[in-house]
């Protein structure tokens, strides 16, 4: 798959991944009407609202997913990066082009960082290790 390595184009693509993999879950897709907002989509299913901010993040070479929890964004005056706030966030959809799958995944059951492997292990450990085939489904 080819895309254009623009930000915004990456994170439209993930975001159209996003409300594919959510309407496939039984989900409304609900768009906010400002880009302002901590989240980019809120899906609503059995009467229930879940805030989602979704991600695009590549495969790593070591067959690995990191996804960190921040935002970022420039400005005139550089790059900036802060944590999120998780109280604002109920779900975090991450799509990966080279698997083409979105992954969503709790932020409150997790660090600053999470790390989803694609593939088993060769050395076989299973302690903390979050398989990516377990983050199919939204929480």
């Amino acid at each position: 798959m080819s895309i254009i390595h623009h930000t915004k184009n990456k994170g439209d693509l993930g975001v159209l991944k996003a409300q594919v993999a959510l309407a496939e879950q039984g989900y409304t897709i609900l768009i906010p009407l400002s880009e302002h907002q901590s989240f980019d989509i809120v899906a609503y299913r059995d009467g229930i609202f879940k805030r989602v901010q979704v991600k695009f993040r590549r495969l790593r070479k070591d067959g690995t997913i990191e996804i960190p929890f921040k935002s970022s964004w420039s400005d005139g005056n550089g790059v900036h990066t802060r944590k999120i706030d998780k109280s604002t966030v109920d779900v975090y959809a991450v799509y990966c082009p080279e698997t083409d799958t979105c992954y969503f995944l709790d932020p409150h059951n997790f660090g600053d960082v999470v790390t989803l492997r694609v593939n088993s292990p060769k050395n076989f450990q299973v302690k903390g290790i979050h398989l990516a085939s377990d983050f199919l489904r939204v929480p």
